[in-house]
């Protein structure tokens, strides 16, 4: 039986991506819900690549995935990572424009899983030393389709993206428009050498600027 190009194109395709996902430290059962391979196969990737790889061998993790979404938010830092790896997938078209609970079950697939890859090595070449894992990566595009717990938003100040929670009343700052509005409410009051109407007007902008 011949094999015809576009099967053989898609299975290289599925070994490809294995391997990148076996390069960042993904559990098994993660690399098996994108590429569709058994878990013998990645298994046998695993010992290929590790028996090949030059230096410390790749970390090989067990267990469940990440499902805390606190974590995403738990520092300032960790926001800003979180919203610059999100940016980054949905400018690659991993991350839907929108939030698509429809889409959870189909999100696992080979050309998602490609971008997402992409998208993830776009952020650890801008970050080396980054916070957020390959396997909390997936876990971050996973909760923003589904969108009931976080959500992409914008700074109410400059509409830069932020990971935002579903349920906030009120929209926040990006670190640098909270900064800027923390400086603004720590200015000194008017000089008692200054008139009364210029006092009086400082008085009014800070006032709208709080």
């Amino acid at each position: 039986m011949r094999i015809s190009d576009d099967r053989y194109s898609r299975d290289r395709l599925r070994f490809d991506i294995a391997l990148q996902f076996i390069r960042h430290e993904a559990r098994t059962h993660t690399i098996r819900a994108w590429t569709g391979l058994s878990d013998d196969r990645i298994r046998k990737l695993y010992r290929s690549y590790l028996c090949d790889c030059r230096g410390a061998p790749l970390a090989r993790h067990r267990g469940k995935s990440p499902q805390q979404v606190a974590y995403f938010m738990r520092t300032a830092r960790a926001r800003q990572e979180a919203a610059l790896l999100a940016s980054l997938c949905r400018l690659l078209g991993a991350l839907p424009l929108a939030p698509a609970p429809e889409l959870e079950r189909s999100l696992p697939c080979l050309a998602r899983a490609e971008l997402l890859c992409q998208a993830y090595e776009a952020y650890r070449g801008l970050i080396p030393e980054g916070l957020i894992s390959f396997e909390h990566a997936v876990f971050l595009i996973t909760t923003l389709v589904r969108g009931d717990e976080l959500i992409l938003g914008g700074c109410r100040d400059c509409s830069a993206m932020l990971i935002v929670d579903r349920w906030s009343l009120r929209a926040p700052r990006c670190p640098l428009c909270a900064a800027d509005h923390a400086q603004g409410a720590e200015a000194p009051l008017p000089s008692a050498a200054c008139s009364a109407p210029a006092a009086m007007a400082g008085a009014g902008t800070a006032a709208v600027a709080a």
